[in-house]
């Protein structure tokens, strides 16, 4: 006779169909529309960019694995989307040793630094997107004219600029991005050339169209939690509604904040990263919410145009403190009361 054998398992016992490596390599099929525009919009130096952030995040998980002995994690893709999303919030002629070079931070120090995948308290392609804001900030906000006739032919003069030196922007390709004309020239874009994405800007933060449709993707498949990308683009339309309200002479629409900058890249691809954000739903509608907030009061009063990279970082520090405060109720106990 059998003996009889008891498994036992820690909760939770529901669990969704998808693995990592599923959700994950989902992630990269939404993200890849994104990636084709940017190329189309700004040629073979967004390709590059692309290639060579991925393939140094790639390269850069590898070696950290093997260094600590871990197991190999590359398959699961996660390396793959930090380096695309690295590359989409970069000026698509950034030089390519620069883009390497945070590539390897982002990795580096955003996530196996932490213990690897599902241990990094902040988003590592937004850790590799600071340090390049940092180490090169003429780099960094040097932007590209979208549909340049030589894109695919030729190389922006910067993308190949030699290792550790300068490049000098060249005035035939440079173009101001819709929130810095707006910050430093008081000038306002069209309202359906951002949402098209026919204006200059980072290689994937240009057409919120797109993004919106590749988000909505990862939405209905459940592989994104809604409420993160509402919570976001919610807060800052509250906020920059409440601006505009106060002074329409000053400050632009809530739907041209919405639309302009990575505010949408950040809102579906960024800020909803699993790890570094909170578990339950009211922690989501509050860290959705302080970020959008953020990127308004930032974007506003800041010295630079932009503002959603640093409000997501700043979301994910106080991700452990709003799971901490926000927890639900134990099922099958009453309110605490007080003593």
């Amino acid at each position: 006779m059998t003996p009889l054998q008891i498994e036992l398992k820690t909760s939770p016992h529901v669990k969704q169909g998808g693995s990592v490596q599923q959700i994950m390599r989902n992630v990269v099929l939404a993200l890849l529309p994104i990636c084709g525009f940017s190329v189309y919009h700004f040629g073979i130096s967004a390709l590059a960019l692309m290639l060579v952030t991925t393939l140094t995040c790639v390269a850069t998980e590898q070696l950290f694995n093997r260094l600590s002995r871990r197991p190999a994690t590359v398959s699961d893709y996660s390396a793959v989307i930090t380096g695309l999303l690295l590359a989409l919030t970069l000026p698509p002629a950034f030089p390519l040793w620069m883009a390497a070079l945070s590539g390897f931070i982002g990795i580096a120090l955003g996530k196996s630094l932490f213990g690897g995948l599902g241990f990094n308290l902040f988003n590592p392609a937004l850790i590799g997107r600071a340090f390049a804001q940092g180490a090169f900030p003429s780099a960094v906000s040097t932007w590209t004219l979208p549909g340049h006739p030589e894109r695919f032919t030729e190389f922006l003069p910067s993308t190949l600029a030699v290792p550790f030196t300068t490049p000098a922007p060249v005035d035939a390709y440079t173009a101001a991005t819709p929130l810095g004309m707006w910050k430093f020239q008081g000038e306002h874009a069209e309202t359906w050339d951002l949402f098209t994405g026919m204006v200059a800007g980072s290689a994937g933060e240009t057409s919120a169209l797109l993004i919106l449709v590749c988000g909505l993707y990862l939405i209905a498949r459940r592989m994104m939690n809604w409420r993160i990308p509402a919570a976001v683009l919610g807060g800052a339309f509250v906020t920059a509604g409440a601006f505009y309200l106060l002074d329409p002479g000053h400050y632009p629409t809530p739907w041209f904040v919405l639309l302009s900058g990575g505010l949408m890249l950040g809102a579906f691809f960024m800020a909803s990263d699993m790890v570094a954000s909170p578990m339950t739903r009211s922690g989501l509608w509050l860290y959705g919410a302080l970020i959008g907030f953020l990127t308004v009061i930032i974007r506003f009063f800041g010295g630079l145009p932009e503002g959603v990279m640093y409000a997501i970082l700043l979301g994910n520090a106080a991700s452990p403190l709003i799971d901490r405060f926000i927890q639900p109720r134990p099922y099958g106990t009453g309110k605490r009361r007080a003593s």
